[in-house]
């Protein structure tokens, strides 16, 4: 009882260390340790991703191939470490397009209100008729399967939140005191907009944004499952359980480990939003 009791107070302490903030740790530590995996890939992956070597075909994981081998006989660890890259880069490119274009919106949208408020929110309302996934797939057909597409598909589809968020602020940040006295002494609206209102309004959406990475995350694997995101013979974590649902029960590797790398990837970003929301005190 003794040991367990000191075992828990050393935990403690680390986590007061760190800010005292577990969630926020955790997220931190399980995204930077991907960042710092798909920086160094070059360097740690024992194998080139795409080498097929039909010698080594399904072998299970061991010694010479710590993940196993795919039906190519390509290294699963190499293509993981080496997938962190892409899903990682999904992950910030799919937000930050999003971000940026929805923050715009709401800015000015809440700023000037009447019939510009009215326009974009009615523009907001006809994309929201339209089931989020379906649309994105839509997208994605008519521009072409790849990398870019999703990103414009997700540019198009993913700014709704982020607008309604920073518009919701800036309606009442408009008629704060140090707003009233910035147009008191005749600044123009981009600065107003700019420098006082949006660096106010955002927090809430910087926080939804590690909640979005998620959705952004998930949405970049299922695109590349169905084929119209990344093209083989790259390296993505998506494409690669495509490619062994096939041997799901003679080969398990093959999508195990790419899932796992999916599902932790998710769970840090799950974390940092919760951990970040609390140190800033903002609720999604």
């Amino acid at each position: 009882m003794l040991l367990v009791r000191s075992s828990h107070a050393r935990f403690g302490w680390r986590l007061r260390l760190l800010g005292g903030n577990a969630a926020l740790t955790i997220g931190a530590l399980i995204v930077l340790g991907w960042l710092v995996v798909a920086l160094t890939a070059p360097l740690i992956a024992p194998y080139d991703p795409i080498f097929q070597d039909a010698t080594a075909r399904l072998q299970s994981p061991g010694w010479l191939h710590p993940f196993g081998t795919d039906n190519f006989g390509r290294d699963v660890f190499a293509r993981v470490l080496w997938g962190a890259r892409i899903d990682l880069q999904i992950s910030f490119l799919g937000v930050i397009f999003p971000f940026m274009i929805g923050a715009s919106v709401g800015a000015i949208a809440g700023y000037f209100g009447g019939v510009v408020d009215m326009l974009l929110m009615r523009i907001i309302d006809i994309v929201l008729a339209f089931p989020f996934l379906v649309l994105m797939l839509a997208i994605i057909a008519i521009l072409g399967p790849g990398l870019s597409s999703f990103y414009i598909a997700m540019a198009l589809v993913g700014w709704i939140s982020y607008a309604r968020l920073v518009r919701s602020q800036v309606l009442v940040l408009k008629h704060a005191d140090f707003a009233v006295a910035a147009r008191s002494l005749g600044f123009g609206h981009m600065r107003i907009m700019g420098r006082h209102l949006l660096p106010n309004a955002i927090l809430g959406s910087v926080v939804f944004s590690m909640s979005d990475a998620v959705l952004v995350l998930l949405n970049g694997a299922a695109i590349s499952y169905l084929g119209l995101g990344v093209q083989p013979p790259v390296a993505e974590w998506g494409i690669m359980v495509a490619e062994g649902q096939g041997f799901i029960t003679t080969a398990w590797w093959i999508t195990a480990f790419p899932g796992i790398a999916i599902v932790s990837l998710a769970m840090g970003f799950s974390f940092l939003a919760d951990g970040l929301g609390e140190w800033l005190g903002v609720r999604e």
